[in-house]
């Protein structure tokens, strides 16, 4: 499902115009990105637990050269489902 997809998924419930429901999107991955960096962890009931972990540093291949290359330690962020999300899926 792409952006346009899930925005008429969206829209499909009757509560927002197409453009309101972009703008919905828009905003929840901005206050999203700058929540993140204010705090490593954050928890949205029956949606999942967004959070910044620590990547280590390690050694890694060129898939064109086979060559060996140095990746650097970087942060990532991971998303663990709830469980009516999980369930509902498995």
């Amino acid at each position: 499902m792409n952006k346009g997809e899930f925005i008429s998924a969206i829209t499909a419930h009757g509560a927002l115009t197409p453009k309101n429901a972009e703008l919905f999107l828009t905003i929840f991955a901005d206050t999203l990105r700058d929540s993140l960096l204010k705090d490593p962890r954050i928890a949205l009931p029956g949606i999942g637990v967004f959070s910044v972990d620590e990547r280590a540093g390690r050694t890694g291949r060129n898939p064109s050269t086979g060559q060996e290359i140095q990746v650097p330690a970087k942060k990532v962020v991971k998303f663990k489902a709830a469980k009516e999300i999980a369930d509902a899926v498995a």
